[in-house]
C-alpha cells in the first residue's frame, strides 16, 4: 500500500481511507488493487496486458485512453540514469499519467497549485492517476525497480514539459516503505 508524506506539515499517511481522501483533495486518484496471482514473476508484457484486459478496458472507457503498455525498469535497464533524469525534474504532461504498479516501488512528488507538496510512494497493487497539467516528478526507490501498466490517451505517449521552478531540488527522493512503519505503534512503546 502507498505511503504518503506531506513534508511541509511533517505528516505521514498510512491508511487507505486517509490516503485516498488527501490525494483526492489535490486532484490525484488513488485506488488499491489485488495483483493477479496467476501471473508468473517473469510474465511477458503481452501476458500481463491479457491478464488485466478487463480493468484496462474499463480505464480506457472511463478516461479516454487508447493504448496500454507495460514498463519494466530495473538496475540493469540500459541508460537508466538518463531515462530517470527526464522525470526526476518537476514537469507536467498534456495528458493524464496513469499507473497500475505490478512490482517494485517508486516515488511521485505532487506539487499542487494550492496545498502542500505531497510525496506518494507507490508499490505493487497501487493505482495512481496524475491528471494532465499537474506539476510533479518521479523517482525510483533504492532498489531501482518498478513494473507497471501505463495507459495513454495519445498513442505516441506523452512528453514532459518542465516547469524549471527548481522546487524538486528541495526534496530528497527518499522511499521509506511500509516496512519502516509498525502497524502497531502503541505496542512499540511498551
Amino acid at each position: 500500500m502507498a505511503v504518503v508524506r506531506i513534508p511541509d506539515e511533517n505528516r505521514t499517511l498510512r491508511e487507505t481511507a486517509e490516503i485516498t481522501t488527501h490525494l483526492a483533495s489535490i486532484g490525484i486518484e488513488y485506488e488499491r488493487w489485488q495483483p493477479k496471482a496467476s501471473l508468473a514473476p517473469g510474465a511477458s508484457p503481452e501476458e500481463i496486458l491479457a491478464s488485466y484486459e478487463e480493468p484496462i478496458e474499463i480505464f480506457k472507457q472511463r478516461g479516454g485512453y487508447v493504448t496500454a503498455d507495460v514498463i519494466d525498469v530495473s538496475p540493469d535497464t540500459p541508460n537508466l540514469d538518463a531515462m530517470l533524469a527526464k522525470f526526476s525534474r518537476e514537469h507536467w504532461h498534456d495528458e493524464d499519467e496513469i499507473r497500475l504498479i505490478l512490482d517494485g516501488r517508486g516515488l511521485f512528488h505532487i506539487h499542487p497549485r494550492l496545498g502542500p507538496l505531497t510525496a506518494i510512494e507507490v508499490e505493487a497493487g497501487d493505482l495512481i492517476r496524475v491528471p494532465r497539467g499537474t506539476w510533479h516528478w518521479f523517482d525510483l526507490c533504492g532498489e531501482r525497480r518498478i513494473r507497471a501498466i501505463r495507459l495513454f490517451q495519445d498513442p505516441a505517449g506523452w512528453t514532459p514539459h518542465y516547469t524549471d521552478s527548481g522546487v524538486d531540488r528541495g526534496y530528497q527522493p527518499v522511499c521509506m516503505g511500509s516496512a519502516y512503519f509498525s502497524p502497531h505503534p502503541a505496542a512499540d512503546r511498551k
